[in-house]
């Protein structure tokens, strides 16, 4: 296996936090009839509530399972469990020719994988007059939507604040919702999104009005922008989609020229799960060669499972595509392989500041920017939770339980710290020690709250 995981990076796969205590129930030995592994795979029979005990395994390149249970959940529990045993007993797995059950898994993944390759080769070229006509009408009817829904927006905004937004109560919250779900459907899901953050704002009381009013003025500019579109260069135009929630054609962007080829280091990441039984991940990535900052964004629904997983601290020989933008930082990654581990990149304080503002200058809808900080020491000071640096306080935004977590990995002396700064708080998602006493510290993405 060209990675080695840890407990923490395998119950990050869990989509749940009931499959992974389920899973943490599954390790004993007594529950697995045969264990056995090879350099491509690791497989296992759990002894379940029937007759005939469930079949598990796992591509360990892919790290992607395949079990017989009749579970929707991806990985199930029983792959979860036999990944944890994997890593925590590995003594218990004695190499072996691969039972006929795994042979023929993995050959069919391998065989699909030809075939998609052969299908590409051969897929007829599309006209390409034709295709930029059809891609053309169906833009310019998307944004005569987007435009009608702006404007109904910006006379919105405008008799919210002539009546005042001090007394934001049960009414003004749904004559909110109201209004977001007219910005989808104007096929502009940003500008929903947007309202609704900002509405949350109001609703929490004074201390967070300033932040709304901010976010306001920010949803008034991608207003600006609709109106003023054709005036925008490209790369401003690519903000201002991305903004309103217009994603890019993957293909397009496959082809993008802004593409980096390096080993990258994944820096830290997020999994959250929406209540519109849509799974969001957020993984940053740096690149050992470049030193370029990536973020790879993946969606999936309902159970459908989210792409291969990067692991915290692990590094992999990728090609990336840049997605257009004036702060190119989300990328589309292709097909990658392990390599050999970089340290994490080292830069002062003040620099990683200016870098940050750098982004937010480039472009102010960027909702998260990577940021690493050293010799940082995370605090708790009149209920607040707060990252000391070398360049001032800043505050976190992070569950209680995750922040204890976090101060009892540093005990109480400075770490280095990874997190995604939103222009107000942290969101700190990885950690390390200077002296390497311990294994480095995860965020928990299961006690977040989407």
């Amino acid at each position: 296996m060209g990675v080695s995981l840890t407990t923490e990076q395998v119950l990050a796969l869990a989509p749940d936090g009931a499959s992974a205590k389920a899973a943490s129930g599954l390790v004993a030995q007594s529950h697995w009839s045969s264990l056995g592994t090879d350099d491509d795979a690791v497989w296992g029979e759990c002894k379940g509530s029937g007759a005939k005990p469930y079949q598990s395994q796992v591509d360990l390149a892919a790290l992607v399972s395949r079990c017989s249970c009749p579970s929707r959940k991806f990985p199930c529990k029983h792959a979860l469990a036999l990944l944890l045993q994997y890593t925590q007993f590995r003594s218990r797995f004695a190499k072996a020719a691969r039972p006929a059950w795994v042979d023929e898994w993995l050959a069919s993944r391998k065989e699909k994988a030809v075939k998609k390759e052969q299908a590409a080769a051969e897929k007829a070229p599309a006209d390409p007059i034709a295709a930029a006509a059809a891609t053309t009408k169906r833009e310019a009817a998307r944004w005569k939507r987007i435009e009608s829904g702006s404007a109904d927006l910006q006379r919105w905004m405008a008799d919210q604040f002539r009546q005042g937004l001090a007394g934001f109560g049960a009414e003004q919250r749904k004559n909110w919702s109201t209004m977001a779900a007219r910005m989808i459907d104007a096929q502009a899901p940003g500008l929903a999104q947007r309202l609704e953050e900002a509405g949350q704002m109001l609703s929490a009381g004074s201390s967070r009005h300033e932040q709304a009013i901010q976010a306001l003025g920010l949803i008034q500019l991608i207003n600006e922008g609709v109106a003023r579109r054709e005036q925008l260069s490209p790369a401003r135009l690519a903000d201002l989609r991305a903004a309103l929630g217009w994603p890019h054609d993957k293909e397009e962007v496959a082809a993008s020229p802004d593409t980096v080829t390096d080993d990258w280091l994944a820096l830290g990441q997020i999994t959250l799960s929406r209540e519109t039984h849509l799974t969001e991940r957020r993984i940053w990535l740096h690149g050992g060669h470049s030193g370029r900052y990536a973020l790879l964004l993946d969606f999936a629904y309902n159970t459908n499972a989210l792409p291969m997983p990067w692991l915290d601290g692990s590094s992999y020989r990728a090609g990336l595509h840049f997605y257009p933008g004036s702060a190119s930082l989300r990328a589309l990654a292709t097909e990658r392989v392990a390599s050999a581990a970089f340290p994490w990149p080292k830069l002062a304080p003040d620099a990683m500041l200016d870098r940050v503002s750098a982004w937010y200058a480039q472009n102010p809808w960027l909702q998260q920017v990577p940021m690493l900080l050293t010799n940082a020491t995370p605090v708790i000071y009149e209920q607040t939770w707060l990252l000391q640096t070398d360049v001032g306080v800043l505050t976190l935004n992070m569950p209680e339980s995750c922040a204890w977590s976090l101060l009892a990995f540093s005990g109480g002396h400075p770490i280095d710290v990874m997190g995604e700064w939103n222009g107000h708080s942290l969101l700190p998602l990885s950690a390390r020690r200077a002296d390497n006493a311990m294994a480095p510290w995860s965020l928990n993405s299961k006690e977040m709250a989407a």
